[in-house]
């Protein structure tokens, strides 16, 4: 099972799409340089999708927020020249072809970054590198700083990176996404609309959907949060679990922080996003942090990279066992550490395993697009993450710190 991705800018000449080959379409929609809609569509045996059937598909699927856009355009506020200083950072290890294509994309931000913001830094972390590999890559990129991590997980790369930041903000990307070329004027929007934020988040959809592992895990939703521009707070009377249910915020492939703000609250948790056994948990937890100092917290649609999702249907099963053990491992955590929010906790607890069993349920009547067995994994990752998962990464990162003393 495969997807043909098109962007399609409709300042432009509707194309037609050749879909042999496809088994569906998805569609980026560009309004004057804009992300404005994201359009998943089974191709049910067509071959050409001409102009006119995409320009039905469009007005079918997209009325709304062609109209959104044409009501910000006209209302458009004032944005600042220029934000402050800016650090990325890329924590890799071991995927030296995905940080070059990654710094690629960097290097072709529109309008450039030396125009958006007062400066920018790109910083690599190599975490525990079993080579050479990558430092060369990143010596083929002019200005880009690389420093090594010898301690393995990726929240020690992130403690690192924000140790070494020169910048205002840091914004952390995945080395398995591109980010899109206005990225950093999505940024610069959503500071400049928000001036009193510390933490943003952005739009993540995906780079490619060439295999059934990844078309399956974009139809359930992907890295996915809309379109639509978001404030958080710590109270939101249109979320009950907030600030708790902290995968709302966004995800931790593209997010970034007013650094000092972070240093405040002592940086990751490095019991978290560890790599195996526990690789996740560790932007959940950081958000959670973040929106618990009372500071707005913004998602920004603009703000937007591609990610590249897991090929295989093993390593797709892999990511959701995952995901269920590291949720429930950040609130374990969080339930021990936020006395106060320990009964908002425990509701959030229940409505995951009812939520996962109502998905398992839909499956097996052949009602959800992921298999049972997928969503089986999930649902029994949050079983082991509740039953002592976040203790014993504790235990194997403190005898890390030891050895690395």
């Amino acid at each position: 099972m495969r997807y043909l991705i098109a962007r399609i800018d409709l300042d432009e000449q509707l194309p037609s799409l050749a879909l042999k080959g496809y088994q569906g379409l998805a569609l980026i929609l560009v309004r004057r340089g804009r992300l404005i809609e994201f359009i998943l569509e089974e191709a049910r045996g067509r071959e050409v999708v001409d102009a006119s059937e995409l320009a039905q598909l469009i007005v079918r699927k997209a009325s709304e927020a062609i109209l959104a856009d044409q009501i910000r355009h006209e209302q458009q506020n004032h944005l600042s020249s220029r934000m402050p200083s800016v650090t990325v950072a890329i924590c890799t290890r071991n995927r030296p072809e995905w940080v070059d294509r990654c710094l690629l994309a960097l290097g072709s931000l529109n309008p450039a970054a030396s125009d958006v913001a007062e400066d920018f830094e790109v910083l690599v972390v190599d975490n525990a590198p079993p080579d050479e590999r990558t430092a060369a890559v990143v010596a083929r990129h002019s200005g880009v700083k690389y420093v090594v991590e010898p301690r393995a997980g990726l929240n020690f790369g992130r403690n690192r990176a924000l140790n070494e930041a020169k910048g205002h903000f840091l914004a952390y990307i995945d080395d398995d996404v591109v980010v899109s070329p206005g990225w950093l004027a999505g940024f610069r929007e959503a500071w400049s609309e928000n001036p009193d934020a510390k933490a943003f988040t952005g739009l993540v959809l995906p780079f490619s959907l060439d295999t059934e592992a990844q078309v399956l895990f974009e139809r359930r939703g992907g890295f996915r949060r809309g379109f639509r521009k978001k404030r958080f707070c710590s109270v939101d009377p249109s979320n009950p679990l907030a600030p708790c249910g902290a995968g709302s915020f966004g995800a931790g492939a593209n997010m970034a922080f007013e650094r000092e703000s972070v240093l405040k609250i002592g940086g990751f948790d490095e019991a978290l996003d560890t790599g195996a056994p526990l690789p996740g948990g560790g932007d959940l937890d950081m958000f959670y942090r973040m929106a618990r100092t009372g500071a707005p917290f913004v998602y920004e649609p603009q703000f937007a990279v591609l990610h590249d999702h897991r090929r295989e249907i093993a390593q797709l099963r892999r990511q959701y066992w995952t995901w269920g053990l590291a949720h429930m491992a950040f609130i374990v955590k969080s339930h021990r550490t936020d006395p106060a929010y320990r009964r908002l906790l425990r509701k959030l607890v229940r409505w995951w395993f009812l939520d996962q069993f109502s998905q398992f349920w839909l499956s097996l009547r052949g009602r959800h697009v992921l298999p049972p067995n997928m969503i089986a994994v999930e649902l029994w990752g949050g079983v082991i993450g509740l039953l002592g998962e976040y203790d014993r990464s504790v235990r194997r990162v403190a005898k890390i710190r030891e050895h690395y003393q």
